[in-house]
């Protein structure tokens, strides 16, 4: 009983965090091994999916691959300030890139080429943010211009070292961030693409890995087309049957841990969280609080309380962006939740005839359409490129079902 009390939850539901064992997704760290195996990058990775999928646990993963392999890592979240102009961007980069070579100290005279004899005498030769700086400022031409310079300036630097890397890997979450604003004439993610594709085509190892929503890849075809043949797409689903029996059981084998969660918990947990790796951390989280409690009070048969696990889920995870969204939004978002697999893709069409059927004012093409487009600025929704629409949030349907009264909810089922 003791040991049970003092025993640490190893269940981590927070964001981003490193679960205690990181079921599946052996496919993905593959891939991007493969991509580390090019000897002239021809394919970088997007890492997309819903929240809650684990896409910025999975990219966290990666960097002790490229280490192995000789690479550098360079990484950051990209915020909506440090992407909203072209500026901002290549501050973020250099920066970034500063990090990971400031320890780095070369040869100025092997880095001496057209372009760039001149500035490597008055550089230091430690390739820290004032060297990169000073690369960037003195480069005439465009933000793009400039900084493909730095970054090739930084490369052939890196190159002329004692230890030269493999090449760098250029990691950044929550890239759906990025955007072109052609109305302040700043194109930060254009410039990107612009830079790396050049970068690449001209034969130096510098390696883009994106993670983000699903509307992330969208928005780099939108910026460029040719991003569908520069980035190789994995898209995050939940976890398959096995995997999610790994992710509940293997945490609590190690280290003699007391609790023990029941054939018949498991399987709870399996449904509950359909999968998902975020709500398998947050109900195996609570769960084992409460069977620590039930123990240390004698239960002979300790067990998952799913109900009120799901209550607290809906008020830690689901609530807050409930409560940002308009009552007619709220109305929509119905409609969506009691088409027969409204946690697939679903079209505005659907949500006009559904409607109709319900006890809630219908809904004409274009007002729906207008209502989506409001709830994909909120991250509620995303569109992908074939004009369908999904929730961006797992399990969202069922948290809305749960919205409504019994009464509610037998009316809406015999309209339906």
């Amino acid at each position: 009983m003791e040991a049970a009390i003092g025993f640490r939850n190893p269940f981590r539901p927070g964001a981003g965090h490193t679960p205690p064992y990181l079921a599946g997704r052996k496919d993905e760290r593959k891939e991007f091994l493969k991509r580390l195996k090019q000897d002239v990058v021809l394919s970088n990775l997007v890492l997309t999916g819903l929240r809650g999928v684990g896409k910025t646990v999975l990219l966290d993963t990666f960097k002790p691959l490229a280490v192995r392999e000789g690479w550098l890592w360079v990484g950051a979240d990209l915020s909506d300030s440090t992407t909203v102009d072209e500026e901002r961007l290549a501050t973020r980069i250099l920066t970034d890139v500063a990090l990971a070579t400031s320890n780095f100290v070369y040869d100025r005279k092997e880095v001496r080429r057209p372009g760039f004899g001149h500035q490597a005498d008055l550089l230091d030769a430690t390739l820290n943010y004032p060297t990169l700086r000073a690369v960037y400022e003195q480069t005439g031409g465009l933000v793009a211009d400039r900084l493909k310079a730095t970054l090739t300036f930084a490369w052939l630097a890196l190159r002329a070292s004692p230890s030269p890397p493999r090449g760098i890997v250029f990691a950044y979450d929550e890239a759906q961030n990025m955007a072109d604003h052609a109305g302040k004439e700043e194109y930060p993610l254009s410039v990107m693409l612009d830079v790396f594709q050049s970068i690449q085509r001209q034969g130096a190892p510098l390696l883009l890995a994106l993670a983000g929503l699903p509307t992330l890849f969208s928005k780099l075809v939108d910026a460029r087309t040719y991003s569908e043949r520069m980035f190789r797409v994995l898209f995050l689903n939940r976890l398959d049957p096995p995997d999610v029996r790994e992710a509940i059981v293997r945490p609590i084998q190690e280290d003699d841990c007391p609790i023990t969660f029941t054939e018949e918990s498991i399987r709870q947990i399996e449904k509950h969280s359909s999968g998902y790796p975020y709500f398998i951390q947050f109900i195996c989280h609570e769960a084992f609080d409460v069977f620590v409690s039930q123990i240390t009070t004698g239960s002979s048969n300790p067990s998952v309380p799913i109900d009120a696990i799901t209550a607290r889920l809906d008020s830690d995870f689901f609530a807050g962006r409930w409560s940002r969204v308009t009552d007619r939004q709220r109305d929509l978002l119905n409609v969506v939740s009691r088409l027969d697999d409204p946690g697939s893709e679903f079209s505005v069409q659907e949500i006009v005839e559904l409607s109709r059927k319900l006890p809630v004012k219908g809904f004409s093409p274009s007002h729906a359409s207008q209502i989506l487009a409001a709830l994909i600025n909120s991250g509620v929704v995303f569109r992908n490129r074939h004009g369908k629409y999904s929730f961006a949030v797992p399990l969202l349907g069922d948290f809305i079902r749960r919205q409504y009264t019994d009464e509610q909810s037998e009316l809406i089922d015999e309209a339906g």
